[in-house]
């Protein structure tokens, strides 16, 4: 059961933010995010029954320079889960969902960061995965706290995930320009490049109620720069065969594609309803269609990584 198994629940947990955005600005009905919501809380509860009945995986991955990142995922998706679904029914629940998970991610990033410090660290094992325990934790974070009512708590982890996005930011560049391309498993992780500066500019949006600002507009014009990036993958993306790493397209384009809504809501350009439809049909066509394949890959049989096979036993030694 690979660690990434939870980019899952991260993705469906995205489109629903998407929705959730355009329902606050009028341009969709109510009931498809909560739909939404309730899918990616039981994706997420099934991946954790799922992952953590074996803890020597678990201990195996947590100490894996590849997998370790995208375990946090685990204990940042209740995050938005609780902001966006549960405040508005149960609002004291929601401030403890996010603030018992804000913590755990807290703790796991800084473990985490402290074992890259640690232990030997060989620079072409890392990958953009390496933003989710810290940037994408921590301004994930930051968003959910603040839309609970924690202003505070949300500038503080706004900040954790800021500093971490421009010094990680910083060595994944350097690794991804100066060593060899990433292996096809690790292929698809090249898409949450484009994450960072949507996610900070929801957790932005949060803290300044969704005005457009210089720094705002900073934030904005960096991650258009990555956005046209990605066009250049697309020859190594569409050599890839279908797996769980495809998730990580489904989260960081829902980012995206949130931020892009609060633009058009706030500019008012030509069109701008059509627009926002566009933005919703490409995304929920994005992360429906991995999700079609997911479960066409499951019944198949063909989704998760064949188990290796067990060695035979020494027959020399038993002899």
């Amino acid at each position: 059961m690979p660690p990434n198994i939870f980019g899952m629940a991260f993705g469906l947990t995205g489109l629903a933010q998407v929705w959730s955005t355009a329902q606050a600005r009028g341009i969709t009905p109510a009931g498809v995010t909560d739909a939404l919501l309730i899918l990616a809380a039981a994706v997420w509860l099934l991946a954790c029954v799922l992952y953590f009945s074996r803890p020597r995986d678990v201990r195996a991955d947590l100490l894996d320079n590849i997998g370790a990142p995208f375990v946090s995922l685990a204990v940042i998706v209740p995050m938005p889960l609780a902001a966006i679904g549960l405040a508005p029914r149960a609002h004291d629940a929601a401030v403890v969902v996010v603030d018992v998970f804000l913590v755990l991610t807290l703790l796991y990033g800084g473990w985490l960061t402290g074992q890259w410090i640690y232990a030997a660290l060989d620079a072409p094992k890392i990958h953009p995965g390496y933003f989710l325990p810290t940037v994408a934790g921590g301004l994930v974070a930051s968003a959910s706290a603040t839309t609970v009512g924690q202003r505070r708590l949300g500038e503080f982890m706004f900040g954790l995930g800021l500093i971490c996005w421009l010094v990680l930011g910083s060595l994944i560049l350097n690794r991804l320009l100066v060593n060899a391309f990433l292996p096809p498993p690790l292929v698809p992780s090249l898409a949450i490049e484009v994450a960072p500066a949507a996610v900070a500019s929801l957790a932005y949006f949060a803290l300044n109620g969704g005005r457009i600002d210089v720094f705002a507009a900073i934030l904005a014009g960096y991650g258009v720069l990555l956005v046209v990036v990605q066009f250049r993958f697309l020859p190594a993306y569409l050599r890839l065969s279908f797996g769980p790493g495809f998730w990580a397209f489904t989260f960081a384009w829902a980012a995206v594609a949130s931020a892009t809504l609060v633009w058009i809501d706030v500019g008012r350009p030509t069109g701008a309803r059509a627009l926002s439809w566009l933005v919703i049909g490409a995304i929920t066509l994005l992360v429906g269609g991995i999700g079609v394949r997911t479960l066409v890959a499951v019944a198949r049989g063909r989704y998760l990584p064949p188990r290796p096979p067990t060695p035979p036993p020494d027959v020399s030694r038993t002899a």
